[in-house]
């Protein structure tokens, strides 16, 4: 798959509000990307131009510096290919380029324990024969103050894939109709369950177009029971 191209609240702060300092990092953050603050929390991105146009929202507030460096890279690869693509210099393309980032948030357990998720969804069109589609998450262990990714999501010495790649196959087969199409070889790839979202009672894997079932099947996403996989490896 194409893919081109910020410490939690503490509990007095998400009970009492923000501090002076939270909210000047907070809008820090969301202007080094061009944007406004819409409140506290979230931060708005729309730049649009003769070439391209560009919309991206999303929390200012997650503890992790790796969702504000994600986005700034992809916005910067994206001006660059929309700014000197030779259909627009040359004036061809009459539809500017696309791009728009939207975001979920979710949270699981109770501070100073739990976790956070962030899950963004990309949108581009680049001109080519379709638009493309993506996802990037990124999971937050509140307690432990370090991020979360499918290799330290689960207890040790346990193969979560064995529990979930059956429910993704099932419900997958559902939303398209497509029935028992992802293989083995596919269906038990952990590079294809690294975007996904932690709650109290699930975990929510998004799949692009074309990760595990041809292109034309779309993006999708699988919500399977917490209580169907091992036991996970941080407090919840």
């Amino acid at each position: 798959m194409r893919m081109m191209m910020s410490a939690a609240l503490i509990a007095a702060g998400a009970l009492l509000g923000w501090s002076g300092g939270a909210v000047a990092a907070a809008d820090s953050a969301c202007t080094s990307l061009g944007g406004e603050l819409q409140d506290e929390q979230t931060c708005h991105v729309r730049i649009s131009t003769a070439s391209y146009t560009l919309q991206m929202m999303f929390p200012t507030d997650y503890p992790d510096q790796a969702l504000t460096d994600f986005l700034s890279q992809n916005r910067d690869g994206f001006v660059n290919v929309a700014q000197t693509s030779p259909s627009q210099t040359s004036g061809a393309r009459e539809v500017p380029y696309q791009m728009e980032v939207t975001s979920e948030q979710y949270h699981s357990g109770q501070a100073p324990a739990g976790t956070r998720s962030v899950v963004l969804k990309v949108f581009e069109d680049l001109g080519g024969p379709r638009p493309s589609t993506f996802y990037k998450s990124f999971n937050w262990d509140v307690a432990g103050q370090k991020s979360i990714t499918f290799d330290t999501l689960f207890a040790p010495n346990t193969k979560p894939l064995d529990a979930i790649y059956p429910i993704v196959q099932r419900e997958v087969g559902k939303q398209t109709g497509i029935g028992a199409a992802i293989l083995p070889g596919s269906g038990l790839d952990a590079s294809h369950y690294q975007n996904f979202a932690i709650t109290d009672d699930e975990l929510i894997f998004y799949f692009a177009p074309g990760e595990l079932l041809p292109s034309l099947a779309g993006a999708s996403q699988v919500h399977v029971p917490r209580t169907a996989v091992p036991p996970l490896a941080v407090k919840t």
